[in-house]
């Protein structure tokens, strides 16, 4: 497979061209032919443009690339490897929600051929691929596993909006459903991860490495947010500890924070609703998830507190949200826990406009219901500095001086201008 790949007798495909397929797609197209491939028509137009839909490359990444995009299933036939690098979301419910990842392997079984190989990099349980994706290409191309074609798992690692830690300088984890499917898959990888990659003695073990690097970031983060909440009534300053606690050496330096996203505030469930066919019920995974998913909640009523402290009447306050995108620079709005902390001032009766450099405003109204906000107003009671946007950084006291009632309250939720506010009070996690 390695050297039909390298000879350009057949080709490699990526099915989901997000922030993950994109940039492996391209990366392998400078070393492979490559067939591009995205469910959504008017994401592979801007694609065959030069234009990444997700904001996180440059036209430059798109030069000398041996790639073609396309929205029909049918083109996938010219390829022999195949990556599937599409979400895996959870539902209403905080279940998974393997849509997205089965009617990937549904296009893909369609036109598997014997001596394929099928890789995944979708975050998934242990057992995922095996269990409930394997079937489903066995079913749809009438070729028995192992025998006809190979499998394996490889998760990705890419990091929204890093560009020091990119696909080709983070390891790889990659993994087969034998020794000659891990070796090629390795081989396959080592073309453009230059960092090398780690060879997992089975595809449930990458699998489980993958949930578990978020998850452990998740239940970090979940203590430092549940401290912030401690530290809060006593009437010290988190950021002021953790800068205290960090001169130890072994001190794991994790901050309090909104946790949104597609990974950290998503992975965790997938664990912990498969650990419950095994009839474990996840205690301090779980605990975790209900603290950093409570935290919009809880900055949006410390903020109504501060503004009846202070004598604003909340029904006539006005309030503008800095930052509304699950992180910094970056435009993904996806399971933005922002999203809590307007819906609950709101509920209120608070008056909110939201801004934000990087968002798309229609975007924002599909998603959550509202949108951007097109005038900033000099009046507002309180503004709350939720993503810490490069635009944001390093604004000044006088910025907020100019948009603000007197007695207004900053609240800044990444405490980025702790030292910095005197004239007005100010509230961090």
């Amino acid at each position: 497979m390695y050297k039909k790949l390298v000879d350009k007798k057949t080709k490699l495909s990526v099915i989901g061209l997000g922030y993950v397929g994109l940039p492996i797609a391209l990366e392998f197209a400078k070393h492979v032919s490559v067939i591009g491939f995205d469910i959504r028509q008017d994401r592979v137009e801007k694609m065959k443009k030069g234009i990444d839909p997700s904001n996180e490359l440059s036209a430059s990444a798109f030069k000398g690339c041996n790639i073609t995009f396309t929205s029909n299933p049918d083109d996938l036939k010219n390829a022999s490897f195949h990556i599937v690098a599409v979400p895996t979301p959870i539902d209403s419910h905080n279940l998974p929600d393997l849509t997205p990842v089965i009617g990937a392997t549904s296009s893909v079984g369609k036109i598997l051929k014997k001596g394929d190989y099928v890789v995944y990099e979708s975050t998934v349980y242990p057992g995922c691929t095996e269990e409930d994706c394997i079937p489903v290409l066995e079913k749809l191309s009438g070729l028995k596993f192992l025998k006809d074609f190979k499998v394996g798992y490889s998760p990705e690692r890419i990091n929204p909006g890093d560009k020091e830690h990119s696909l080709t300088t983070i390891k790889k984890i990659v993994s087969g459903c034998d020794k000659e499917s891990l070796e090629n898959i390795a081989k396959v990888y080592e073309l453009v991860v230059k960092a090398g990659v780690h060879r997992a003695s089975t595809i449930k073990v990458a699998e489980a490495a993958k949930i578990i690097e978020n998850t452990q970031r998740d239940v970090n983060i979940a203590l430092m947010n549940e401290l912030s909440i401690i530290f809060n009534r006593m009437g010290i300053n988190t950021f002021e500890v953790l800068e205290a606690a960090g001169t130890k050496w072994n001190f794991l330096k994790f901050y309090p924070g909104l946790v949104g996203g597609h990974c950290i505030g998503v992975d965790p469930y997938y664990l912990t609703y498969k650990a419950q066919e095994f009839r474990y019920h996840s205690q301090v995974i779980n605990a975790g998830r209900f603290v950093n998913d409570s935290m919009g909640f809880y900055i949006a009523k410390q903020t109504v507190k501060k503004l009846i402290a202070v004598g604003k009447n909340v029904l006539h306050a006005k309030v503008l949200v800095m930052g509304i995108t699950f992180k910094e620079d970056v435009s993904d709005l996806r399971n933005s826990r922002v999203a809590d902390v307007v819906t609950e001032l709101v509920s209120y009766g608070v008056k909110v406009d939201v801004i934000d450099p990087q968002a798309n405003s229609e975007e924002l109204k599909r998603e959550y219901g509202f949108g951007l906000t097109t005038k900033i107003r000099n009046d507002y009671d309180a503004v709350i500095v939720a993503v810490s946007h490069k635009e944001y950084v390093n604004l000044k006291e006088s910025y907020f001086k100019n948009i603000i009632t007197k007695d207004a309250i900053i609240v800044d939720v990444k405490g980025i201008y702790r030292g910095k506010i005197k004239n007005f009070k100010y509230w961090s996690l």
